[in-house]
């Protein structure tokens, strides 16, 4: 059914259960100078508990895809919440270091589902001519948590220490579990599924990146998560020391702007990869400003803007590429997994080549991804107008 009408309670507490799946990274994020107080024998151990979650996404992220549309997205939703919730307040006993890296990854798997259902369910609870703007406030989720972690969840800690921040991340997970539970109607399927299996996986693996719509945005999004967490990492050693945290505090601002304001006004004028592909254009081009002008603040920000653009852009092409509960579902999976691996490769692929070329590496390397990814949209598109 085509609805007239967008409800926009339930697609904003989905969003709000997508700002707990995004915690589920930041929390030891926000913290992470604190767990040497914690595990004094971890050592390099330590980058695991943060970076255990995504781990398992890159090699899960189609597969949750294709299990949360069996499973069915209501109920995929709730247990991920659920399973969310009791897992932090498992880790709010800091338990011994394996114990915690296990917890992690078993988290991971409650991020994938909850990144795939919301998503889906929000494109089937909006009118038509709201996708736009509900996909992209979805696609704040991340920069919208890690930012209210920073302003609320440090001074929790700095009041009660970190299983206090652990606690009330549990609290959070659990009352959208039980409000969802209440309010959220189960999302029928079109078609008849066939049985979950390894060599189904597979075979659906190769369904997905043959399709030129199915795995349009995930490839896009590859070469975003590449640049967006590297950047953020190597930029600030090149910005003005006086300027430094004010220019890296209102970088993820001026994305969420950009892309709530322009992004949303653009995707009523033209289709979704459009809106990427002028996001890709301006990235590059504000990469060669960077490359003339080394930690220029005005360049920082505006590049920002411009990746704002593809942030937003990237998840409304999901279901204007994709006409189906199924299809959608398929390709928020692969924009999960491809997230993954930019997300995984980028930092150190960007500090090695930094550490090898200094700042001229940061401008290279990501005006060639970011000119990729663009290209890339353009090679998919041209096979979706041939058939």
């Amino acid at each position: 059914m085509i609805r007239e009408k967008s409800d926009w309670f339930l697609i904003l507490a989905l969003w709000g259960a997508g700002l707990g799946a995004a915690a589920q990274y930041g929390k030891f994020s926000a913290v992470f100078d604190q767990l040497p107080a914690i595990y004094p024998q971890a050592g390099a151990a330590l980058g695991l508990i943060v970076s255990s979650v995504g781990i398992l996404g890159i090699f899960l992220g189609v597969a949750a895809g294709l299990v949360v549309t069996r499973v069915r997205y209501r109920r995929a939703l709730l247990w991920a919440l659920w399973i969310g919730a009791a897992i932090s307040a498992f880790q709010a006993l800091l338990p011994p270091l394996p114990w915690m890296l296990l917890s992690r990854a078993l988290e991971g798997v409650s991020h994938l589902a909850i990144v795939v259902a919301a998503p889906t369910l929000i494109s089937q609870l909006c009118a038509p001519k709201d996708r736009g703007l509900a996909l992209t406030l979805w696609g704040t989720f991340f920069g919208v948590a890690f930012a209210l972690l920073a302003w609320a969840g440090l001074p929790l800690v700095a009041w009660r220490g970190v299983p206090a921040l652990l606690i009330a991340h549990a609290l959070y997970m659990a009352g959208f579990a039980l409000f969802l539970g209440a309010r959220l109607q189960a999302l029928r399927l079109d078609t008849p599924l066939p049985p979950l299996s390894a060599v189904q996986i597979l075979r659906d693996h190769g369904v997905i990146y043959r399709s030129a719509s199915i795995s349009a945005p995930a490839i896009g999004w590859l070469f975003y998560t590449f640049c967006f967490v590297s950047i953020l990492t190597v930029l600030p050693l090149y910005i003005a020391p006086q300027t430094r945290a004010l220019v890296m505090g209102a970088m993820p601002l001026t994305s969420i702007a950009v892309s709530m304001t322009v992004g949303v006004a653009l995707l009523r004028l033209m289709p979704a990869v459009w809106v990427v592909l002028i996001g890709f254009a301006g990235s590059a081009l504000t990469m060669v400003w960077l490359w003339v002008m080394p930690g220029n603040a005005i360049a920082c920000l505006a590049l920002s803007g411009a990746m704002g653009l593809i942030q937003g852009a990237s998840f409304a092409a999901v279901p204007q590429l994709n006409t189906n509960p199924e299809t959608q579902a398929q390709a928020n999976g692969a924009m999960a997994q491809m997230g993954n691996v930019g997300n995984t490769l980028g930092t150190p692929v960007m500090a090695v080549a930094a550490g090898a070329m200094g700042y001229a590496a940061l401008p290279l390397l990501a005006g060639v991804a970011f000119v990729l990814g663009g290209s890339a949209h353009l090679i998919l598109a041209r096979r979706r107008r041939h058939g």
